[in-house]
């Protein structure tokens, strides 16, 4: 089964907590801290893989975790990483983050890599809050964020050249005759119901030849198979127009020839300016010197497009037009992805100016503070350490949260509440 387009929820793993640990040996007098880092978290990144085709594997999993990080130790032993969470996906993969509609990355070459969620860094053990006024730190920092968002898979083929027409106008004939590509071939619409590939190798150059289900009219405002496959001739340098020039099913040439085009343009301004070739295909169910045929060739070669008479069944004209489309491609240079994408931002999302800012609100059940790095040293917090809950207050004070709470009416004996906790505010700690 062809599948393009699939819906997941990543995570990466959380990073270890810091340990909160003392020396105790005998010969050691002064004793003091010697807990260890956290391990960091695994990531989760995406991996382009050429022997990859589909997007099925994720029709059945949806979920996918990297694993967390270990645990500081004693005698300053770091905890160890967690493992990354490597997921490969086929060349041409978009990755797009499904609540903000932004672009992740996009893999269009064999092992290209990106980070899509970045494990959270490891805690610092209780050795590293140790000063001259606090020789016994009973508490360390906790570990990172894991960060999980669900994603958007999009499959896009990348192909050299399009095979774009109607449906039964012998575009997989044509496919099977120039390549070792075996698609279904059977006189009625919609044989091809997938994207098919090719590689039509000529000795001296070669390339790869997609063939896109047939194209209805309407099908730029999604009907037939619309979008879900229009889409797959985007990254495409080359197009192929192929056109029933026998009128076997009642259909004028030049108004499929029309209709297609404005198909094209309708979806994408980038479609309609693909170099077309046209492939007159059934040429062997008509004279050479059909009048309509002749029409057809005068009116395309009038707009600046060659066409070229083939009979793809019995290979009639078939290696004269794969030799044309290969000079066009040695001229023709790929166009650049389109730009409306909007790119997600790693950097502000490492280094997101948001993650020290407390927020203080009152709602009707009191005082509320948030905030991630507060929520992190909240979570550090030793609350049988006198030592550990003034520094999480010294941190609070320091953020302004106190001053604004104050502001808005904060009185000694007035509840806070961090998340599900609640404390009784006192004016001297």
């Amino acid at each position: 089964m062809f599948v393009d387009r699939a819906r997941i929820f990543i995570k990466s793993g959380k990073g270890g907590d810091g340990a909160v640990t003392f020396r105790r040996e005998p010969y050691v007098p002064e004793g003091g801290p010697d807990g260890g880092d956290g391990g960091r978290g695994g990531s989760v990144i995406f991996e382009a893989s050429r022997n990859l085709r589909t997007l099925m594997d994720f029709k059945y999993k949806k979920k996918y975790q990297a694993e967390n990080g270990a645990n500081g130790m004693k005698k300053k032993q770091y905890g160890k990483s967690g493992k990354d969470l490597v997921i490969k996906v086929p060349e041409g993969t978009m990755v797009f983050d499904e609540e903000t509609g932004t672009l992740l990355g996009d893999l269009t070459k064999d092992g290209q890599r990106f980070v899509a969620a970045k494990g959270g860094r490891g805690g610092k053990g209780n050795v590293h809050f140790k000063s001259s006024v606090r020789q016994t730190p009973n508490f360390a920092e906790a570990g990172g964020f894991s960060i999980e968002r669900t994603v958007i898979l999009e499959l896009k083929l990348i192909a050299d050249v399009g095979l774009v027409g109607f449906p039964n106008v012998g575009k997989s004939s044509l496919l099977s005759v120039c390549s070792k590509a075996r698609p279904k071939i059977a006189n009625y619409h919609f044989t091809t119901i997938v994207p098919n590939l090719g590689v039509c190798d000529l000795g001296y150059s070669s390339f790869v030849i997609a063939d896109i289900a047939g194209i209805i009219e309407g099908a730029s405002q999604g009907a037939g198979m619309g979008f879900q496959f229009l889409k797959h001739i985007e990254r495409t340098k080359v197009l192929i127009h192929v056109v029933d020039v026998s009128g076997s099913e009642g259909r004028d040439p030049i108004e499929d020839f029309e209709k297609i085009n404005r198909e094209l343009a309708g979806y994408s301004d980038r479609l309609a300016q693909k170099p077309q070739i046209v492939c007159a295909n059934k040429i062997d169910l008509i004279d050479d010197e059909d009048e309509k045929y002749l029409e057809f060739k005068s009116y395309v070669e009038s707009k600046g497009i060659k066409v070229f008479p083939v009979s793809a069944p019995i290979n009639i004209g078939v290696p004269e037009l794969m030799n044309e489309v290969a000079a066009l491609l040695e001229t023709v240079e790929a166009q650049p992805e389109e730009s409306f994408y909007e790119m997600f931002d790693f950097e502000k999302e490492e280094y997101d100016p948001e993650y020290k800012t407390v927020y203080a609100y009152r709602d009707d059940d009191g005082f509320v503070l948030e905030g991630k790095q507060l929520l992190k040293i909240f979570n550090s917090t030793n609350f049988n350490d006198i030592g550990s809950l003034r520094y999480l207050y010294k941190y609070i004070e320091k953020s302004g949260a106190i001053k604004k709470l104050l502001e808005m009416g904060l009185e000694e004996g007035d509840t806070i509440r961090i998340e599900d906790f609640e404390f009784e505010y006192v004016d001297e700690f």
